[in-house]
């Protein structure tokens, strides 16, 4: 099963930029690796949610669909809200 989730650059970093995503069912993410810089990105929160439900999720590349580039990245690091259940933050590593 592949998993494929739109992404886009972020330009606006910082921590309010972060709680305004986040209002916005939008979650905040950073793809780093492969001796590239790293990328700051903003995903769909309720597609996350689906897709963190399934072990591909965390076993297998998922795909990210940045500006029309395809890039296979795994997922490293999930942070969770500790009360709510959402996703505050991603972190992927270039495959």
């Amino acid at each position: 099963m592949s998993i494929v989730f739109q992404a886009e650059v972020r330009a606006d970093l910082g921590k309010g930029a972060s709680r305004r995503l986040r209002r916005a069912e939008q979650i905040p993410a950073i793809l780093y690796g492969a001796g590239q810089e790293a990328v700051s990105l903003v995903l769909d929160h309720n597609k996350v949610i689906v897709a963190q439900a399934t072990d591909a999720f965390y076993a297998e590349p998922v795909t990210l669909v940045i500006d029309g580039k395809e890039v296979q990245a795994k997922v490293v690091a999930v942070q969770r809200h500790h009360v709510k259940p959402k996703v505050v933050h991603l972190d992927f590593i270039r495959a």
